[in-house]
């Protein structure tokens, strides 16, 4: 029987960073995908391919020329659903050969199975042939990501009737959509099918919906997707759901009803822990399959297995399941390590495309801080000019008291890359005055931190060490 420093099971993005970590620190690793190509989720239904969707959708539909030439403007006339899969498997064929030479390079051993504990330090795994390998380790790692949560009264067919996973097979681009769930992922399939003209509307039981982000940019977002017509229905449950043959139909709470060729199911994930055999370890899971994990080591109730990633819930993003990846697998071998920033990025790859860092108006509400507002259009920019956008902005949130950063919220083209400025000034405690005071290149995008820097400034008290002191009188003697 084989015995491992550690056992990684899922190949994630918590799954790949903690192997390649222990590896870096010299120990035996071993990673147990369940699927045949190494990647997780992230790489085969989640983050790459509907990233790689938005890219193609965006390139291939022209949607960043048609403010200069007119909503009619396509950069190819006829877009299939092939050729959006076509892009998408190069891109995930890419990531697997990626990610299959750092564990060669790094000396990290893998294995395709199921795996389940049998004991506190040992798992079996059911490999390919029915066959049953038993290995033991000292220390472990679940990240075994999430499944996406696919309830008994939707009708699913894979053709007309989809969840996230579906999506990706489809044989023909729908002429309407229904999208149930205005969550990150129903909000980012609703909007890039919008962008290829097909005629969605998003369905949200809920009185609003991405919660975590700040109301005034929820508000320029929406009134952005409806312009570009999305319809959004919030506030009503759906309570049925028919597959008609040539349509499918929906009826909700409040008597309407909706009708589309497709409809997108995208409303909540589970923990995919089922088959883990957590009672043999002593272990328990929430009703979503998620585990509950100290936040700082991420070790579950049972010291010596740790959980990282999407299985541990909010914030369940890649990167930072690279993190607490890397993180547990350096406390699980005792190795020092830096903590966590506090402060890390939210991205929605959206049309338009939405981040942000830190806190909220409304959190620095709740907290009683005195703040000021500053706010850039993206219009009003030379770059954005350039580049034809006519809409996008940038919201810094800045303290009164003590002038530093408190949060940047960005929405339009580019917003996932801009935020990083603002976690870095977050991180190091910055103020206003560093986008007042710093140059940035122009013409840039970037340049709207020093508009929404200087909006925030020119409304704040004037620091002492920048008022004209006055002169001393001059002595008659």
């Amino acid at each position: 029987m084989e015995h491992y420093d550690l056992i990684v099971i899922g190949s994630g993005p918590a799954g790949r960073a903690a192997a390649i970590q222990a590896a870096k620190l010299q120990r035996r690793v071993m990673v147990i995908e369940r699927n045949p190509r190494m990647g997780g989720v992230s790489v085969h239904t989640g983050t790459i391919p509907s990233k790689t969707l938005r890219e193609t959708v965006l390139n291939l539909s022209g949607w960043r020329e048609r403010s200069f030439y007119g909503r009619s403007y396509r950069a190819r006339q006829e877009i299939k659903a092939s050729d959006l899969k076509e892009r998408l498997h190069k891109t995930l064929d890419h990531e697997v050969d990626i990610m299959e030479h750092q564990f060669v390079r790094n000396h990290v051993e893998s294995m395709t199975g199921d795996a389940r504990f049998v004991g506190l330090n040992e798992i079996a795994v059911d490999v390919a042939g029915d066959e049953n390998c038993h290995l033991t380790a000292d220390k472990f790692l679940i990240a075994t990501g999430t499944h996406t949560y696919r309830p008994d009264y939707i009708p699913f067919n894979k053709t007309t009737i989809v969840d996230g996973d579906d999506l990706l097979e489809l044989e023909n681009i729908p002429r309407s959509l229904i999208v149930i769930g205005a969550g990150v992922i129903g909000v980012e399939y609703a909007t890039m099918f919008s962008a290829l003209d097909v005629r969605v509307t998003l369905v949200e039981p809920r009185p609003t919906f991405l919660d975590f982000i700040d109301k005034t940019l929820i508000a320029e977002f929406t009134q952005q997707i409806r312009t570009n017509g999305v319809d959004i229905r919030l506030g009503s449950a759906v309570e049925k759901v028919e597959d008609k043959g040539g349509f499918v139909e929906i009826s909700m709470a409040n008597g309407r009803h909706v009708r589309a060729e497709m409809l997108l199911f995208a409303a909540g994930r589970m923990g995919s822990t089922q088959s883990l055999n957590l009672d043999a370890v002593g272990l328990k899971t929430d009703s979503r399959g998620r585990f509950d994990v100290n936040r700082k080591t991420y070790q579950t109730d049972v010291p010596h297995i740790y959980a990282a990633g999407d299985v541990i819930g909010h914030p369940s993003l890649a990167s930072t399941s690279l993190q607490q990846g890397r993180i547990a697998a350096c406390h699980a071998l005792e190795t020092p390590t830096l903590p966590e920033s506090p402060w890390f990025p939210y991205g929605v790859y959206s049309v338009p495309e939405m981040s942000t860092v830190g806190m909220s108006e409304e959190e620095v509400n709740e907290l009683g801080i005195p703040y000021e507002v500053g706010v850039a259009r993206f219009s009003e920019t030379s770059r954005g000019h350039i580049m034809g956008l006519d809409r996008g902005m940038l919201k810094m949130l800045v303290s009164l008291k003590t002038r530093r950063l408190l949060g940047v919220q960005i929405v339009g083209e580019g917003a996932t890359e801009l935020i990083h400025i603002a976690q870095a000034v977050l991180n190091l405690k910055g103020t206003v005055d560093y986008f007042v005071e710093n140059t940035f290149n122009y013409p840039t995008l970037a340049e709207a931190y020093k508009v929404a820097g200087l909006d925030a400034f020119n409304r704040m008290p004037i620091p002492e060490e920048f008022k004209v002191k006055p002169k001393a009188a001059k002595s008659n003697k």
